[in-house]
This record gives structure tokens, sequence and C-alpha cells, in this order.
């Protein structure tokens, strides 16, 4: 008797469960879909598996990067070797899947969050992509199909479609992708500034990132090519909290290991042709440690708006529905520019992350938030923990913020309890 009731319950469990499901398909595929669990710190061009490799991965490590992409790991081989040694070093890995049967594709190590399926496709390859995502999502329920999308500045013969918005709608429609990502490098010389372009992309991936609700990620520029400089640990760090600003829950560096061919004659990536350190390697261990702080916070942030506080302009009338409610200078200093991203969080609460926008000064702007400053806190960037708001310069009026070229400081804000000075 009792074994018959126990079948029978495990019966009624298999038919509750098969029900739900069929009542609510919208459960299953959220359990079969991608989920990112910790900000993606990766980049393009992985080193060499040769007998190096384990140094090569710790340095990796030691830089602190989470996510590497598989790009350079092409056999069954090499591919395993991979996956060991980001377990080894707790990295994530996007496994490359070129010249493997999807029936195939590694599952069972820890550091596989997915697979690269392809790097800038043209809109005639979506419906082949959706097929593909769909069926690994049924195969691999959990990992990632990681495609990664042209920039902006890509032509139509490009893009396969007339308008870059057209491009990035389509793909989200027909896709499904569980993570939005491209490139974009912009160009940082005195006679071009590609900076706006930069943030035009970002806000096109803001906007489908939240129509869809999945994060999106995108690849920056880190070394000279072409008509691109080197750039500085300011135009780095400008990029990657430019990308903060507009809600990315990822980035990647272009390149870390230096890529072969005509197009890379001089300097390097963070990682050089003949395999040593670049001045960029201690400059990624800087800021990617400050991701790595910040980022358990930016994962349970919703991007709201963004805002730019271009110079000669009177921040009071562009901040009027945020929590800040005005930045200002002291006439010494050079004019503002600043771009404000605000968030909420997960928890109720509101977020700003306020970016110096200049990469040639830092930045000593007075900033006034509508609360109280004891409804107010930042995120350190070297313990990730909830502190007191320094001021900067306590013997100036008001609260004084050192904001260094291209960086941005992040903020939480616990109530709107007006400030004393409202």
């Amino acid at each position: 008797m009792t074994k018959n009731l126990f079948l029978l319950a495990i019966a009624f469990a298999l038919c509750f469960l098969y029900i739900c499901n069929f009542l609510n398909p919208a459960l299953a595929e959220e359990i079969a879909r991608f989920h990112q669990d910790r900000f993606a710190i990766g980049f393009w061009v992985d080193p060499p598996l040769d007998e190096k490799a384990d140094v090569r991965y710790k340095e990796i490590a030691d830089a602190n990067f989470t996510l590497v992409v598989g790009v350079k790991a092409r056999t069954p081989k090499e591919i395993y070797k991979q996956l060991e040694l980001c377990e080894k070093y707790n990295l994530k890995t996007l496994v490359r899947t070129r010249g493997l049967n999807a029936e195939d594709y590694p599952t069972s190590s820890s550091a596989c969050w997915g697979y690269l399926l392809k790097d800038e496709p043209s809109a005639a390859d979506f419906k082949n992509l959706a097929r593909k995502v769909e069926k690994n999502r049924e195969r691999y329920p959990g990992k990632l199909s990681f495609i990664n999308l042209y920039p902006n500045y890509a032509n139509s013969g490009m893009l396969g479609k007339n308008t870059y918005e057209k491009y990035i709608s389509d793909f989200m429609k027909i896709v499904n992708p569980d993570v939005l990502c491209m490139d974009h490098y912009p160009i940082f010389r005195p006679d071009g500034d590609g900076r706006d372009l930069y943030c035009s992309n970002l806000e096109t991936m803001r906007k489908y990132s939240l129509k869809f609700n999945i994060p999106f990620w995108n690849f920056f520029n880190v070394m000279p090519y072409g008509s691109h400089t080197d750039p500085t640990e300011a135009q780095i760090r400008w990029q990657i909290y430019t990308s903060l600003a507009y809600g990315a829950k990822g980035v990647l560096y272009f390149c870390y290991f230096t890529p072969t061919g005509d197009e890379f004659p001089k300097g390097g990536a963070i990682i050089a042709i003949d395999g040593t350190q670049t001045h960029h390697y201690d400059e990624a261990l800087r800021i990617n440690g400050e991701l790595k702080n910040l980022g358990a916070v930016i994962m349970q942030l919703t991007s709201t708006d963004v805002y730019r506080i271009p110079p000669g302009c009177n921040s009071e009338d562009i901040l009027t529905s945020t929590p800040l409610k005005r930045i200002s200078k002291s006439k010494e200093d050079p004019d503002m520019d600043y771009l404000v991203g605000v968030f909420k969080h997960a928890d109720g609460r509101q977020a700003v992350l306020i970016n110096n926008y200049h990469i040639a000064y830092n930045a000593w702007p007075t900033v006034e938030f509508r609360s109280d400053m004891s409804q107010v806190c930042e995120i350190d960037k070297i313990s990730g923990e909830e502190i007191t708001v320094r001021d900067s310069s306590p013997k100036l009026p008001g609260v004084q913020l050192f904001i260094p070229a291209g960086t941005g400081r992040l903020f939480l804000i616990s109530s709107a309890k007006p400030s004393q000075n409202n």
C-alpha cells in the first residue's frame, strides 16, 4: 500500500510539472535560457595553448579578467585544455564552435558559460543563427549562444540592412538572443573625436537590452592599428565607464593577445606578439580590479536614463528628474563635461554613476544630491562595500568629488529625504 501511494505521488508530481510547463511555456524557456551571474570582463584573442599556457592563464586571472572568449582554441584537445585552465583560475569561457558538431559541444565543465557562434553577422545570417540558438537551448539549457554584432559605423552592405536601428531590431526579433553585444572602437585623435558616435551605439544597445530584458556587453579598443592611436589609460577608462553609464553588464577588450597580420604592425595589445606584457597590462589590472569590486552592485542595477552635461550648460536644468540637483565647478577649473547614468537597484534604491567625460583633465565637481548626504553612500572600488561619501575638498562649500580623467564613481541613494539645502 505504501509503495503504491509513493508511486502515485511521483506520478502526480510529474503530471503537475507537465501541466505547469504546458500552461506556462515561459517558465520552461526561462529555465533553459542563459543567466548571467557575474559582471563579464573579457577580451578578443586568447593566448596560444602552448607549453606556457598555464602561466598565461594565471596572468589573465591576475589581471582581474573573468571571461575568456575562445578564439584560438580550435581543436577538441585545445578546447578542453582551455576549459581546464579556466576552471583552475576561476574564469568563465565561451567555446569556439566552428568545426565542431553541435551535439559535441562541451557541457560538463563549470568554466563553460556557452559557445561563440558568430562574430559580426549580416542580417542575412539571422534566420540561420536563430535556428542554432534555439537548438542550443534545447541541447544545452543554461548555456549562452554568443553572437557579436557590427558597430553603428558599419555600412549597409555589411549590415544587410539600410539602417543600424533596423539591423539591431531584426536581430532581436529573429534571433532572440540571451545577451546583446557589439564592437565599437572610437577614434581618439586631435583631428577627430568619435566618442559621441560610441555613445549613440551604446544608447541603441541600452534601448534593446531594456526592451527585451537581457543584458548587453560591448567590445572596446585597447591597441593602436590603422587610424587608431594607442589609447591612454584615461581613454580606456572612458570607454569602459561610459559603457557602465549606459547599463552594460560586460566589457570586452580588443585585444588581449596581439593578433598577427599586416593590420597590427605597431605597438601591441595587452600582451605583445612575443608574449610579453605591454604597458596596457598594468592598466587593465588596475581598471579590472575596480570593475570586479563594482560588479556585484552593477549586476543589481537597471538603467533608467543617461544624461550628458556638456560644457557651458546649466546642469540643474538637465538633472531635473535625477537624484542629483546640480553639478558645479570652481571658476579656475576647465569647463564641466560629464555623463550621468541613472539606475534603479533591485532593492528599490536609486543609483547614479557620475563619469568625467574629459580624457585630458581630472575633475573636481561640487555635487549636490537631492537627498540628505546621510542617505547617500558610494560603492568603494577597493572593497566593493558601501562607504560614506568622502568630501575631497572639505574647506570648500558643498561636497566636492575627485573624478580622474575618463573615470566614474557609483553612488546609491536610500531615499528621497530632501537635503537641508533644498
